[in-house]
């Protein structure tokens, strides 16, 4: 009989930083050897029970569509470091955006938020560079091993004091907070109308 092993640790340990130049920043990402491997628009619907447990208990439960439909579960990793954002995270490719969808709202959870974001993803190694474009701001964001994570942030010229450690509802949640955003969906429809420029008070966000 082949065992199964249920006690894997999957841990996903990254940072971002907020940038402004995100072509001439990809342009030294591909000088250090990494190589893009696609550019994507993505949709993310975010799950949660009546009771939002999930949400109290810091672990996110999201379907996402690009060019494929992931499913993940994230939670928190039985040890911290402040340093760098690290969640326990569980994904596996599904299908159907549609049928998995129905899945998780027969067993009881609802859609409580999407958001949209359009990715590059640049690889070297096991170190994954993401372009992101949010409604609300550019990002980079570096995912691997701590050391790594380091060594290349220092090769980009990028501040380390000025690394983000929080999620991206997170930060929308303090956008929407700060400046009294009447919707919950982290959509560009949202934000096609507002002309506000949040990247000076999201350089103040930081680890």
């Amino acid at each position: 009989m082949n065992s199964i092993k249920d006690n894997q640790e999957y841990i996903e340990t990254e940072v971002k930083f907020l940038i402004t130049e995100a072509s001439s920043l990809r342009e030294k990402i591909i000088s250090i050897g990494a190589v893009s491997v696609g550019n994507f628009f993505e949709t993310n619907i975010r799950y949660d029970d009546k009771n939002k447990s999930l949400f109290k208990n810091k672990s996110l439960l999201r379907l996402r569509k690009d060019v494929k439909t992931t499913l993940t579960f994230k939670s928190r990793p039985p040890v911290i470091d402040n340093r760098f954002k690290i969640m326990r995270e569980l994904e596996v490719e599904v299908s159907d955006f549609s049928v998995a969808n129905q899945i998780l709202e027969s067993l009881g959870f609802m859609k409580i938020q999407i958001y949209e974001k359009w990715r590059e993803t640049l690889v070297t190694g096991n170190t994954n560079f993401c372009i992101d474009k949010m409604p609300y701001g550019d990002f980079l964001e570096i995912e691997g091993q701590k050391e790594e994570i380091i060594k290349y942030s220092s090769l980009l010229g990028l501040d380390w004091e000025r690394r983000i450690t929080i999620n991206y509802i997170e930060l929308f949640n303090i956008l929407k907070k700060t400046f009294s955003l009447p919707f919950l969906d982290v959509t560009f429809d949202n934000f096609k109308n507002i002309r506000t420029d949040f990247s000076g008070y999201l350089d103040k966000v930081k680890a």
